[in-house]
C-alpha cells in the first residue's frame, strides 16, 4: 500500500516484508512492521518501524528508524510500557473468573465502562460505573458476547463491524453444506458464536470453531481451546507458544474433519501483511497434512471490499471474488435499512470453486451458466467480454473503444483515451497517474523494475553516514486529502 503525502512533500510510504531471522522491535500490539519512506526526486529512501495494528499515532505512538541504535535503558522502558498496557488478567485467570461468575446464584453484574464481568468482591470498586441489569445477564446472553461488548470504533486501529444475522447464517449454512466441520474464525466473533449456539441446539452435525481476534475481551467468555488473543497484521499470538500450539492442534485433520479459515479483517488494514499472515496459517495447515494427495492451499474465505480485488489477487492468484454482498449490524451503510438494501461493497474472496457456493435466489442472485458461478441479478453477462463484469452491484456497460465493461456512470474521454467520470480531470497530469519511482505511466511503483535496484544502491551508499534521529517536520500544518485534491485541480486550470 502506498500512502502519498502532500503535493509539497511529495513522498510515499510502502510496507517492507522482512526476510530472514532479523527481529523487529515490539509495541503493545506485538512485533512492529517495517515501512519505507520514499521521497519523490530523491535517490535515498528511509525505513522505519511502526505499529502493525494502528494507523493513528495517538493510538500507538511507536516509531523507530531502522538504523537507530536503541539504548538498554530505552528498551527496558519500552518493555515496561508494553506490560502496563496488557490486559489486567491472563487468559487462564479470565477462564477461572468466568466459572465463578456462572456459579453466582443472583446479582450478576457486567461493568459497561470497564467491559468486565464482575465478581462480588469487585462490586464496590465499580459502584459508580454504568452496569448492565442482572436480569439481562442470562446464559443465552453470555453465549452472545458480541451483543454485550461495546464494539471498538476507532477506524484507524481495530474498528469492529459485526456481521448481520442474515450474512452470518448464510456463511454458516454454506460451510456446513460444503462439508466443513472445523472453522477457523479470524476476526469473525459473530460466526464463532453462531457455530457454538448451533452445536448446543444439537439439530445438526457438530462443528468445531476457534476464534483468533485482537480483542482480548473475548477471553472472558471462551476457554483457551476456543479463543486466542491474536494480531492478524503480524501473525502474533499474545499467549506465546501455548496459543500457537492451540492453532496447530486445531488445524490438524487427523480425525478427518475438513478445516476452513474465514477472516474479516479491518477494512483500513494493509493487504500485504494480512496476506502474509494468512499464508503462514495456510503453510502451518499444509505441513500438518498427512495424505500425499492433499490440496496445497488451505481453504480460505477472506471478507473485504470489492475495490481491493487487484491487491488481494496479487497476493492470492487462485482467489475469486464472489458477488455476495456482506451486511453488518453496526455499520451506517453496509446493512439493510428501512428503504431496502444499501449496496454493500463487501464481498467474499475465496479459493473454493465458485459454482459450489450457492447464493440465495430469494435475495436476488442467479446462476450464470457461462461463468459457472452465482452472480447478482443486475450483473448481466457481457458476450464481448465473456464474463459477468459488475463489481459494485450495478449493471455495467461495454465500451467498444476501451474493449471492456465499465461502470454505468463513466463516459469515454477522447483526451484521456479511457473511460472515467464525466467531471474527471482530463489528461495524464503529473502526480495523478504512473510510477512514483521512475515516472512511467505504464506501471505503479510497486511494479517498478528499477525499485529493487535503487534500494540496493541505497543500501550500499548508506555506510557510516549520520542520519537524523527524528523525521523532518513541516512548518505548515499538513493539508487534508480533500484540500490536496483541490490544489491539484486548481493548478491544472491555471
Amino acid at each position: 500500500m502506498q500512502l502519498k503525502g502532500s503535493d509539497e512533500d511529495g513522498f510515499g510510504i510502502e510496507i517492507v516484508l522482512q526476510q530472514g531471522d532479523r527481529k523487529a522491535p515490539s509495541c503493545v500490539h506485538g512485533p512492529t512492521l517495517l515501512f519505507e519512506k520514499v521521497c519523490k526526486g530523491e535517490e535515498k529512501d528511509r525505513r522505519f518501524y511502526a505499529c502493525s495494528a494502528c494507523r493513528d499515532r495517538k493510538e500507538c505512538n511507536f516509531f523507530q528508524w531502522e538504523d537507530d541504535k536503541v539504548s538498554e535503558a530505552r528498551l527496558l522502558a519500552r518493555e515496561e510500557e508494553n506490560r502496563s498496557k496488557m490486559p489486567r488478567f491472563t487468559h487462564q485467570e479470565y477462564c477461572s473468573r468466568f466459572r465463578k461468575f456462572l456459579a453466582l446464584p443472583l446479582g450478576r453484574r457486567f461493568c459497561q465502562d470497564c467491559q468486565l464481568l464482575l465478581l462480588p468482591g469487585e462490586w464496590e470498586i465499580h459502584a459508580s460505573h454504568k452496569m448492565s441489569q442482572a436480569d439481562d445477564i442470562t446464559e443465552a446472553r453470555l453465549s452472545r458476547p458480541s451483543l454485550m461488548l461495546k464494539p471498538l470504533e476507532n477506524k484507524k486501529s481495530n474498528a469492529q463491524y459485526l456481521f448481520a444475522d442474515r450474512s452470518c447464517h448464510f456463511l454458516l449454512e454454506t460451510l456446513a453444506k460444503l462439508g466443513y466441520r472445523k472453522v477457523l474464525c479470524v476476526g469473525t466473533p459473530r460466526l464463532h458464536e453462531l457455530i457454538k449456539i448451533r452445536n448446543q441446539e444439537g439439530k445438526s452435525d457438530p462443528m468445531k470453531t476457534l476464534l483468533l481476534d485482537i480483542d482480548f475481551r473475548y477471553a472472558q467468555f471462551y476457554g483457551q481451546d476456543e479463543f486466542c488473543h491474536y494480531n492478524m497484521f503480524n501473525h502474533h499470538f499474545f499467549g506465546g507458544q501455548a496459543a500457537s500450539g492451540v492453532l496447530r492442534a486445531f488445524l490438524s485433520e487427523e480425525d478427518g474433519e475438513k478445516v476452513i479459515m474465514v477472516s474479516d479483517p479491518p477494512f483500513g488494514g494493509l493487504v500485504k501483511p494480512l496476506a502474509h499472515s494468512f499464508s503462514q496459517i495456510s503453510e502451518t495447515w499444509r505441513k500438518l497434512q498427512t495424505s500425499e494427495g492433499s490440496v496445497v492451499e488451505m481453504p480460505i474465505v477472506w471478507i473485504f471490499p470489492y475495490f481491493f480485488e487487484p491487491r488481494i489477487l496479487e497476493c492470492f492468484p487462485s482467489f475469486t471474488m464472489l458477488d455476495y454482498q456482506v451486511d453488518y449490524d453496526n455499520h451506517p451503510l453496509y446493512k439493510h435499512g428501512k428503504t431496502g438494501r444499501k449496496q454493500s461493497p463487501v464481498r467474499l474472496f475465496t479459493n473454493l470453486t465458485p459454482r459450489d457456493i450457492v447464493l440465495p435466489r430469494e435475495e436476488g442472485y442467479r446462476f450464470c451458466k457461462v461463468c459457472q458461478r452465482y452472480v447478482w441479478s443486475g450483473n448481466k453477462h457481457c458476450t464481448k467480454c465473456n464474463l459477468c463484469p459488475s463489481k459494485d452491484g450495478r449493471m455495467w456497460k461495454h465500451c467498444s473503444e476501451c474493449q471492456k465493461c465499465v461502470k454505468p456512470s463513466w463516459r469515454h474521454c477522447q483526451s484521456c483515451s479511457r473511460c472515467a467520470l464525466p467531471d474527471h480531470p482530463c489528461g495524464n497530469s503529473p502526480g495523478l497517474e504512473g510510477c512514483f519511482n521512475c515516472g512511467s505511466l505504464k506501471h505503479k511503483r510497486r511494479a517498478c523494475p528499477l525499485k529493487d535496484k535503487r534500494r540496493a544502491d541505497n543500501n550500499r551508499s548508506k555506510g557510516g553516514r549520520n542520519l537524523p534521529k527524528q523525521p523532518m517536520k513541516s512548518n505548515s500544518k499538513r493539508k487534508s486529502g480533500a484540500q490536496r485534491r483541490a490544489n491539484k485541480l486548481k493548478k491544472m486550470t491555471e
